[in-house]
């Protein structure tokens, strides 16, 4: 057994040194690009959303696990564990947009709760959002069917905002196509909300959507183990098995037949005044996309010919200033090779200490070195160098893709290919709240797609407003102004 290796990073990604900053003009030229050309083509918007959303509330699982009310105070409770997470919850109940569901389910099943104490009163506000049998059961549901923004009408949930923010960039004419990865066993749960809301968005976009879905194979599932690296076990004994990130996704991706795809997380969403900015952002990425592919395009075809030295010298030059290419392939046949890959486009943010991966230079076990997007837990934090370079990182990855799946000839490239099997990561979740250990495949953005062509782009801040924790929820990004 050889394990995981760790990811050997070079150097991070920064401005001018693999991540690339557009001028006002080149943004401009981009989004006409992008418009120009978008109702000729097939564009899908892929939404990885069979998370479920146990981690949002694990602060008020530990909240109904360690307080009694009956025994002790709030503001002594408060004082022992000094959460601030807390705090803020309960002085913000009113602000979000489950807060009416809530109510209701007091009203039904606490009667009690208007002369209860403030710890009681607390306690049965959780229990009204997280219990199974006189709650919401909020944790079993998947996070982007949450109730998310609240409107002065309604309350929409982070499926629904995906849709609309779709209608703004990845619609063909009036038609917006969205491929979703749920769960299995919410799919039912979707197929409702979708009912529920289509006429809703399609009549706020004027838009009609067209919705398909696939499920994670159970297959890529992997072992579960305890915090110690013990076998988790069900109430049978049973050793349980769960899905294995984002990387056993790329089955998922590699069946979605598309000229280009964007892809973002579920819980990626903003208020809707915020939309018409963060559209702009993706239509610059697409035009990215399409004006590389282009020249690529066109470049492969040249190459099928016999070609000049200038024609060559031209090449060469693409790659190592519009790719960022260190080390140019030698002879014909291996820059025809280089070129003919998938391409994708990373929108990437200034570092604000967010957790997740970012762009750096890594080297490969053939001595390669390539920009690739890395996770912390991918990288040998016990090395005192590796530690260094991630300390002096710029940008984070937002999980801001635009994505090209066809090659110069129009044929769908098996993406398969083009992935690094022995990448993935060892990531803490879990597990009916309870704290477990999960092994990761290569993750869609990280192993899975790292033999594909990458270039990185600094996008706004204003296109990264993920919900990790419900707190999360009462950022300025998610409290609408109508």
């Amino acid at each position: 057994m050889h394990g995981i290796p760790s990811i050997e990073v070079v150097t991070s990604a920064t401005v001018g040194n693999g991540i690339k900053v557009l001028s006002a003009s080149e943004m401009n030229y981009l989004e006409a690009f992008f418009e120009k050309k978008k109702n000729n083509l097939d564009i899908v918007k892929f939404v990885p959303a069979s998370g479920a959303a146990t981690r949002m509330f694990q602060f008020l699982f530990e909240f109904l696990e360690n307080f009694d009310p009956d025994k002790l105070l709030y503001r002594d409770y408060i004082k022992a564990t000094e959460s601030k997470d807390l705090v803020t919850f309960f002085n913000s109940t009113g602000e979000f947009a489950f807060i009416n569901l809530i109510r209701k389910k007091i009203r039904k099943n606490f009667p009690e709760y208007k002369k209860s104490s403030k710890g009681h009163r607390y306690y049965y506000f959780v229990q009204a959002m997280l219990d199974k049998e006189k709650g919401l059961d909020f944790s079993a549901y998947p996070k982007g069917l949450i109730p998310f923004h609240k409107y002065k009408k309604y309350a929409t949930t982070a499926f629904e905002e995906q849709l609309y923010e779709g209608a703004f960039y990845a619609s063909v004419k009036d038609d917006v196509y969205l491929h979703f990865t749920f769960a299995e066993k919410h799919v039912d749960l979707f197929k409702t909300e979708f009912e529920n809301i289509k006429n809703r968005v399609s009549r706020k976009t004027k838009k009609t959507f067209h919705i398909s879905y696939s499920f994670q194979k159970r297959e890529t599932d992997t072992l579960a183990v305890t915090m110690e690296n013990l076998p988790l076990r069900g109430d049978k004994k049973e050793l349980i098995f769960r899905p294995s990130g984002h990387g056993a996704l790329l089955e998922n991706l590699n069946e979605v037949n598309a000229d280009v795809v964007f892809i973002k997380n579920i819980d990626n969403v903003a208020a809707r005044e915020y939309v018409p900015e963060i559209a702009t952002s993706k239509k610059i990425l697409a035009g990215k996309l399409l004006d590389l592919q282009a020249k690529i395009f066109g470049f492969l075809s040249d190459l099928e010919q016999e070609v000049t030295l200038e024609k060559v010298k031209e090449i060469q030059t693409f790659i190592w200033n519009d790719l960022d290419v260190k080390e140019l392939p030698g002879g014909i046949e291996a820059t025809k090779e280089f070129l003919n890959r998938p391409i994708r486009i990373c929108g990437v943010v200034k570092n604000t200490g967010a957790p997740g991966g970012g762009p750096f230079w890594v080297k490969d076990a053939y001595g390669t070195i390539s920009l690739q997007i890395v996770e912390k837990s991918q990288i040998d934090v016990d090395d005192e160098h590796q530690r260094s370079i991630i300390s002096e990182a710029t940008h984070f990855n937002p999980v801001d893709l635009v994505c090209g799946l066809r090659d110069y000839k129009g044929t769908k490239f098996d993406l398969s290919q083009f992935a690094n099997p022995n990448s993935g990561f060892i990531s803490n979740k879990y597990e009916n709240g309870t704290p477990i250990r999960a092994l990761e495949l290569p993750g869609l953005w990280n192993g899975a797609m790292a033999n594909w062509i990458t270039v990185f782009v600094e996008v706004p801040p204003i296109t990264f407003n993920p919900v990790k924790t419900v707190n999360d929820l009462l950022h300025k990004e998610h409290r609408p102004n109508a």
